[in-house]
């Protein structure tokens, strides 16, 4: 399957990685895929041209372009921008190369404008995935992934144990294909639980703020939540 990825970050490098290597082809994207990303501590985050020819040496089938090329490109399209500007990355693209496909959103609405830790530019009564719905009604958007970081997202057996996923979307055949194909088969992720309409997409986004102090309080971003239900088998 051809898959578009809208952004060109470090998650979006890692899920592309992940899904060229079970054979998919993956299209990554920038406003300027020639350009090296500086990442501070942590170093130079690779180009999207650069990411592609190194996926290519190996075999695989990738690409790089602009978002609009991206979305075009995929037959399923994921949103790997940040969540502030998730509404323009993804607007560039032709309605017409989003109508009717599965849009995943596992984006967050993180503001460092205030500095750390940051704010969530978007709550309580909105969310990027609903924004995204709002903005693009012919697209399926899928919230899910945001709450976990990229090297979780794409290895959740480094837990040690089964933890959970969650989607979210106004679509139950879109949710039911992100869950089976994209989260369960490719990415391993074997409890997901379907929190309802896009609208559960704020509850996710705002797991965020929690999500930080897990980090800080455990001092490792490889870390995730499993849900207990009291009678509840599996």
């Amino acid at each position: 399957m051809d898959i578009g990825i809208i952004g060109s970050s470090i998650v979006a490098q890692t899920l592309g990685a992940r899904l060229a290597s079970l054979g998919h082809g993956v299209m990554i994207s920038s406003r300027r895929p020639d350009a090296v990303k500086d990442m501070g501590q942590r170093g130079v985050l690779p180009s999207a041209d650069q990411w592609a020819a190194d996926q290519r040496s190996q075999g695989r089938t990738a690409a790089a372009g602009g978002f609009a090329d991206a979305a075009g490109y995929g037959e399923v399209v994921i949103n790997a921008t940040a969540g502030t500007v998730s509404l323009a990355a993804v607007g560039t693209a032709d309605e017409r190369d989003l109508e009717g496909k599965i849009l995943v959103d596992v984006s967050n609405p993180l503001d460092f404008s205030g500095g750390l830790p940051p704010t969530l530019a978007v709550c309580n009564t909105d969310s990027i995935g609903e924004r995204l719905q709002a903005a693009h009604p012919g697209a399926r958007v899928v919230k899910t992934l945001n709450t976990v970081n990229c090297g979780v997202m794409v290895d959740p057996r480094q837990l040690g144990e089964e933890t959970d996923q969650f989607v979210a979307g106004d679509d139950p055949k879109a949710k039911a294909w992100v869950s089976e194909h994209l989260l369960r088969d490719w990415l391993g992720w074997t409890r997901v639980r379907d929190l309802g309409d896009i609208s559960a997409a704020r509850a996710l986004e705002m797991y965020l703020p929690l999500w930080l102090r897990l980090l800080a309080a455990t001092g490792s971003s490889i870390l995730n939540v499993r849900v207990v239900v009291a009678g509840e088998t599996g």
